[in-house]
């Protein structure tokens, strides 16, 4: 099929809109400067579907398609959606800022997590724009492992309920520090009239009815489209970017729009399509001066992915509770290991509500609906979470025009500890006594869950062992950055989601610098 030369040249194209291409989108917006904006997806539709717990949980209605592969040939349905906002259309809004020791090599029993080339205090400023862009609430000096800043959240903690209050007191009660997760939400608790969220029991892993999440693409997007400099295209899947003679420059974006392709200059092109499917462009628009995959001479387009390792603790308990929101309480009091084990562990957050419709898709086939429903006013869940340490082996690549994704899990050791001592503390809790017994059930997530995605063009001063200088444009295209969770040089032990949005402002910043 021809491609078609499009008649418009742009200052900047991006390509994605996902955390850091719609923040990327909002921050370049003001600057009168011509934008493109290229999205595979569509705007999510408004329905009832975006509330109905059997469609979203059990079917899975707005996953992707998309088949993947891993280095075996089995096939992998990720759970990754293309709309406006990518995945923060769905995610639970916790939003936190890696932890100051993040940024520097940290020691893990099974390995190395290596330090960035920045530090904690150069994305500090940027942090806190995120947090005010994103209407963050939180409660700052609860988290013994947050990092220092003189700024309150912007907007006040969301207040636990009962059932989530009596778990935070019995938590204290074992000297443990738990806190108020810091929630991206459009939430008065003060005056409801005055609040677009209603505390519905369908929020985390659902996208919002009534536009209460604050994601990248109410909070960035449709902020930025306001502008008249800026043109956003819906269901324009980019597959490939052109390069000069030289292959320094990249002069062309092609993308198929309506079964008809076309080809977008830019002075600037930015790909923030998330980690795998950025790294997947730059490997499928190989030329002659690129053999390996654009901006691939040092060979690490694509390695050292990353996503979390992630457990899910289910607290079955006698007693019944009648919870909405429960993603409101973190724990990180093992962060960086305790006593009796010197290496970093990891983070412990409440999910989303636990409903019937979930249960159903992860117990056992035929559950009987009632017994499901039971269960659901029964159960609190526990996501454990331990830092997934950077694997030159773990990879994507792209071969017969599909995303391969190579991995082997590591760093199991804390990982399994983290989770074991987890199901101990709830086992000494307080709220689990006195008649109200409890079983705590722990399951591990695969593959498939790739919603923290990382690392596949990391970030650096060295060509050699780097894909992003520090600004995160390519070392080998003088026009081209990557600005989504591709980035990090190690995935750290808490939620990507702020990290990804203070880099894409900080980015912002060089790049309207650079266009004076």
């Amino acid at each position: 099929m021809e491609a078609k030369m499009a008649d418009c040249h742009y200052d900047f194209i991006i390509i994605g809109t996902g955390a850091g291409g719609g923040t990327l989108a909002y921050k370049l917006a003001s600057s009168g400067k011509k934008i493109l904006i290229l999205e595979r997806g569509n705007f999510l539709p408004k329905e009832k579907a975006n509330w109905d717990t059997k469609q979203v949980s059990q079917k899975e209605h707005y996953r992707t398609s998309e088949v993947w592969y891993d280095k075996n040939g089995q096939a992998i349905y990720p759970l990754t959606h293309y709309f406006v906002g990518g995945n923060t259309k769905f995610y639970g809004g916790a939003l936190f800022r890696l932890r100051e020791r993040d940024f520097d090599q940290v020691i893990h029993q099974d390995g190395i997590s290596p330090a960035w080339p920045l530090s904690y205090q150069d994305f500090a400023p940027y942090y806190d724009e995120a947090e005010k862009i994103y209407e963050v609430h939180g409660q700052r000096g609860l988290d013994p492992t947050e990092p220092p800043t003189n700024l309150d959240y912007p907007f006040p903690a969301i207040s636990h309920e009962p059932y989530i209050k009596e778990i935070k007191y019995s938590l204290k009660n074992l000297d443990l520090h738990p806190f108020y997760l810091p929630i991206a939400i459009k939430l008065n608790e003060l005056n409801r009239y005055l609040s677009k969220c209603i505390r519905c029991n369908t929020c985390d892993g659902f996208p919002c009815l009534v536009d209460a999440k604050g994601d990248a693409d109410i909070n960035g997007i449709r902020r930025a489209i306001a502008a008249n400099n800026l043109k956003l295209i819906t269901d324009a899947k980019v597959i490939k970017l052109h390069t000069s003679a030289s292959g320094r420059e990249v002069t062309g974006v092609e993308a198929e729009i309506s079964g008809k392709r076309q080809i977008f200059s830019g002075h600037i092109v930015i790909v923030a399509c998330g980690a795998i499917n950025s790294a997947a462009l730059l490997l499928q628009s190989a030329n002659d001066q690129h053999p390996n995959g654009l901006a691939n001479s040092s060979n690490l387009v694509g390695r050292y992915y990353m996503s979390h390792n992630f457990g899910v603790v289910m607290s079955l308990s006698k007693k019944p509770h009648y919870t909405s929101f429960p993603k409101t309480l973190g724990v990180n009091d093992f962060y960086w290991g305790e006593k009796d084990f010197a290496y970093p562990m990891g983070s412990i957050q409440s999910l989303g509500n636990v409903n019937k419709d979930k249960i159903a898709a992860y117990g056992p086939p035929l559950m009987p609906k009632i017994l499901a429903e039971k269960l659901a006013r029964h159960s609190i869940a526990w996501l454990v979470m331990t830092e997934d340490l950077p694997s030159y082996n773990n990879r994507v690549t792209w071969k017969n025009d599909t995303i391969y994704l190579e991995y082997k899990s590591n760093n199991q050791t804390a990982f399994n500890r983290l989770i074991k001592r987890w199901v101990e503390v709830l086992k000494s809790l307080q709220v689990y006594q006195e008649g109200n017994c409890a079983i705590h059930i722990p399951q591990k997530m695969g593959v498939r869950e790739v919603g923290h995605q990382c690392g596949t063009c990391r970030f650096g001063e060295d060509p050699q062992t780097s894909v992003l200088d520090i600004n995160c444009r390519t070392h080998d295209c003088d026009n081209l950055y990557v600005v989504d969770g591709s980035f990090f040089p190690s995935s750290a032990a808490v939620n990507p989601s702020l990290t990804i949005i203070a880099n894409a402002l900080r980015v912002g910043e060089h790049l309207l610098d650079r266009m004076k």
